[in-house]
């Protein structure tokens, strides 16, 4: 018998954190080398692109340049180093240049 499945994801709760809008050039450095190590992972894989994802034969339509991406993948990557970069000002870390 298959054991339950008890994971239950709690990540900390960023909702009242803002960035100022001068982090925008940030979130976007953050998400282009999000997709970059992503991509070189898949590479040093085997992965190569292709017009369809498929497991089985290791090609991804995705395995572009950054600028290259469907926006909708873009954004996803955005969200992730938002996600990071809230996380950090949450923790209390501060960010500067």
């Amino acid at each position: 018998m298959e054991q339950e499945n008890k994971y239950v994801p709690q990540p900390v709760d960023t909702s009242e954190i803002s960035l100022p809008e001068e982090m925008n050039q940030l979130v976007e450095l953050l998400a282009k080398n999000v997709h970059e190590v992503w991509a070189k992972s898949r590479f040093e894989q085997g992965w190569v692109y292709g017009p369809k994802r498929s497991d089985e034969l290791k090609t991804h339509p995705c395995l572009v340049p950054y600028e290259e991406l469907p926006e909708v993948e873009k954004q996803y990557d955005r969200d992730t180093a938002l996600g990071t970069l809230k996380l950090i000002k949450k923790l209390g870390f501060l960010i500067s240049k």
